[in-house]
């Protein structure tokens, strides 16, 4: 998962600047190209990761994960192809076709009888992500200035046939001990909507930024030579806030309740998200957005650990699609709101939806071993 990681955001941190690079419209029409070609993948995936989730659940999800990366890697191979920004939005389509290897790494996870246990290997698998984020955006960047685009977008297809090269000859599958459950039962609905309510607004105020980071770096005075590198910076630095918030979620579920522990980090998030509008400088800037990711990671892995041990593969697909609808919804309200307002307009509107997601949370209580029939 950390070298899938790393290869998605390798190539995501370079794809706005390869955009307006191809682009042969108008900079408001590039910037709605932008956020549809950036965000189709993970809405596809929201539709078609259920599935994938449900025939993982009911087989071997190992089969399924290297199968995922090999179809995966061709995308990024068709990306490389792409000549023009129809091209690449086609690309990014039908990588959404392709599932996403984190279902069935969560799904892998719940394979065990203590609850404790599921916390430590899904904040684990989230870690192991998440640190791929940290390092794949500054690499990237790099690349992409270094060699190009393209060629960027082919090393990392060849990260991810590697990753399933990794999993086929090192991953052992642990036994399915026959108790998933699915949480869509009657009773059970409104667990499974509440959560993926809470998990798509956190990870809309983890995901948007990207796709931004042309249209604001200016304003803050980072030069057009270097903006593809200091993006980088940026987001190499938020991705690190959110790997120590994944690496922290075991200690903070054990300080409070998960429905107040929630709360307040929505709450948080939300403060500090508000907060971006304030900066002048890009390093004042990157410090506020180190805040607001650092509160706002643990979330996700808070949620899915107690869904994971009793869920059925369906309902651990759900969950993690609306993690990935995030990285939809981000970038299209995004650059759809910068296109007509300014960035503190975006930012409160984001923090607002945050701030909606806390009655929400403390009224979220997912089933647990014992009230789980």
């Amino acid at each position: 998962m950390f070298f899938a990681s790393f290869a998605w955001s390798f190539v995501f941190v370079s794809l706005p600047f390869h955009i307006q690079k191809i682009s042969t419209v108008d900079p408001v029409a590039t910037l709605r190209w932008a956020g549809w070609i950036l965000g189709i993948t993970s809405l596809v995936t929201v539709l078609t990761g259920p599935v994938w989730g449900r025939l993982a659940g009911g087989g071997n999800p190992k089969t399924y994960y290297v199968l995922v990366e090999m179809l995966q890697s061709l995308g990024f191979f068709g990306m490389a192809a792409a000549r023009t920004l129809f091209e690449l939005f086609v690309a990014r389509f039908a990588l959404g076709f392709m599932g996403a290897s984190s279902t069935f790494a969560f799904i892998l996870a719940g394979r065990s009888p203590a609850g404790d246990e599921v916390r430590r290997r899904v904040a684990a698998v989230q870690s192991a992500m998440t640190v791929g984020q940290v390092i794949g955006p500054l690499a990237g960047a790099v690349a992409a200035a270094r060699l190009g685009f393209r060629p960027s977008f082919v090393l990392g297809g060849g990260i991810l046939l590697a990753c399933s090269g990794l999993v086929y000859w090192g991953v052992t599958v642990p036994p399915d001990r026959g108790t998933f459950r699915r949480v869509e039962r009657r009773g059970r609905i409104m667990d499974l909507v509440i959560a993926s309510g809470i998990v798509l607004a956190g990870s809309t105020q983890l995901f948007f930024l990207t796709s931004i980071l042309p249209q604001i770096l200016p304003g803050l005075g980072v030069g057009a030579a270097d903006t593809v590198e200091i993006g980088g910076l940026v987001v190499f630095a938020s991705a690190g806030a959110a790997a120590l918030g994944a690496i922290a979620t075991p200690r903070l579920a054990g300080v409070t309740s998960e429905r107040r522990l929630i709360a307040t980090l929505l709450v948080a998030s939300s403060v500090f998200m508000a907060a971006l509008s304030a900066p002048a400088s890009v390093w004042s800037y990157t410090v506020v957005r180190f805040l607001q990711v650092l509160c706002i990671a643990p979330v996700f892995p808070l949620v899915v650990a107690r869904i994971a041990q009793h869920a059925s593969g369906g309902a651990i697909a759900t969950i993690n699609s609306a993690r990935i609808g995030a990285a939809f919804v981000g970038p299209v309200v995004a650059t759809s709101v910068l296109a007509w307002a300014s960035p503190a307009a975006l930012y409160v509107l984001l923090a607002l939806l945050g701030l909606a997601c806390v009655p929400l949370a403390l009224m979220h209580d997912p089933p647990d071993a014992a009230s789980t029939p």
